[in-house]
């Protein structure tokens, strides 16, 4: 059974960091994409980052770039998201999700398996 489940929110200052992590179990996923997205009360689920099977490339939202820095480490099945300089419109609940499904890296449709969200608050 294929779980994923996202760790390292909390609670962080305007400029702050945080560094969210993605753990996959049941199977390798060395060879697929994977996004992170996220969702704030009352809007739908945004696209933030996400990486290919190999590492490169990498894409994100406008308004992440230069600030978040997604990374995978394939022999621990694990994907990571360094968020720096974070922003009170950063607060969201992250959610981690593996690309099975042919398509574009930012439109939610073309992940499966996601996880439960974590929790991002930037308090300004």
């Amino acid at each position: 059974q294929v779980q994923v489940v996202e760790s390292g929110g909390g609670l962080a200052q305007a400029g702050g960091s945080l560094r969210l992590s993605c753990a996959a179990s049941g199977r390798t996923f060395s060879t697929s994409g994977m996004g992170w997205f996220r969702q704030a009360p009352g809007k739908e689920r945004e696209f933030v980052a996400a990486i290919s099977g190999p590492g490169l490339p990498t894409y994100y939202v406008d308004s992440v770039k230069g600030r978040f820095t997604i990374s995978r480490d394939n022999a621990k099945n694990t994907v990571y998201l360094q968020m720096n300089s974070l922003k009170p419109e950063d607060t969201a609940l992250y959610y981690c999700a593996i690309k099975t499904y042919t398509g574009s890296y930012y439109y939610p449709g073309t992940y499966d398996y996601w996880g439960q969200g974590t929790q991002v608050t930037v308090s300004s």
